[in-house]
């Protein structure tokens, strides 16, 4: 399992946000958005590298204010044991939330809040 992070000044394009969409279901990732003012924040994952990558390519390409990749596609890090509370990944597809805190909330869910929060700068990174 990869992810990989990115944040930007803000995401309400919503032709940017189909295009993000359509490059999920090519790619077979998971993809959150964090949609509306700043900061704009986006989550991914996959099974497979090549996807995540693949999905962050196109991202570029749309040319996002601000693009920062703060955390790059690589194995997937988990809190503790690694397992998420129950969150269930649909791959090929995007979803989108409205506020940090509901997007801090899937993190959670998805067994990658602390590392999260390390890669937006809320916390110090470990040791």
């Amino acid at each position: 399992m990869y992810n990989a992070l990115i944040r930007t000044h803000h995401i309400t394009s919503r032709k940017k946000i189909s295009k993000l969409t359509a490059a999920a279901s090519h790619h077979n990732i998971y993809a959150l958005l964090r949609y509306g003012g700043a900061p704009g924040i986006m989550y991914c994952q996959g099974r497979h590298e090549a996807g995540v990558k693949g999905w962050i390519a196109d991202v570029k390409r749309l040319r996002y204010k601000d693009f920062q990749l703060v955390r790059k596609p690589g194995l997937k890090e988990g809190d503790g044991d690694g397992e998420g509370k129950g969150e269930v990944v649909r791959y090929g597809r995007l979803e989108e939330v409205e506020s940090v805190k509901e997007f801090g909330a899937r993190m959670e869910g998805l067994g990658v809040w602390e590392w999260w929060r390390a890669g937006m700068g809320f916390v110090g990174e470990k040791g």
